[in-house]
């Protein structure tokens, strides 16, 4: 993908289609379910969902063979997740989901949930 200068998911969305853009969309979705009052912008030229002036939920962005999600995962999440992310690529900030395995939705939830609640900590 051509570097661009992205204002909305939407416009991310656009430059994707098949299965990496059908897994966009359907994690969005599942962010205004778990998070409505989370606001869709862009940052670091990706689509990301954010909490509040500073809080960033999630972040997300597709490659030829995955998605990744991301965020600043904290240690408690890391330790949370420790076991469900065995056998996955994984980062300090990211998770790849491979393109060609199910798209792991109720762990995707449980992200979401975690993170929303670490942001309700924080306030």
């Amino acid at each position: 993908m051509a570097k661009t200068d992205f204002k909305t998911i939407d416009e991310y969305h656009a430059t994707f289609s098949g299965e990496a853009l059908e897994r966009m969309k359907t994690i969005r979705k599942m962010v205004h379910q778990i998070a409505p009052e989370a606001e869709e912008v862009i940052s670091y030229q990706i689509p990301a969902f954010k909490i509040g002036p500073k809080f960033h939920l999630i972040y997300y962005c597709a490659f030829a063979k995955h998605l990744s999600i991301s965020s600043p995962w904290s240690e408690a999440f890391l330790k949370e997740f420790e076991d469900d992310l065995k056998g996955m690529k994984v980062s300090k900030s990211a998770v790849q989901l491979p393109l060609d395995k199910e798209l792991p939705t109720s762990l995707i939830e449980r992200i979401l949930k975690f993170r929303k609640a670490e942001f309700e900590q924080k306030k």
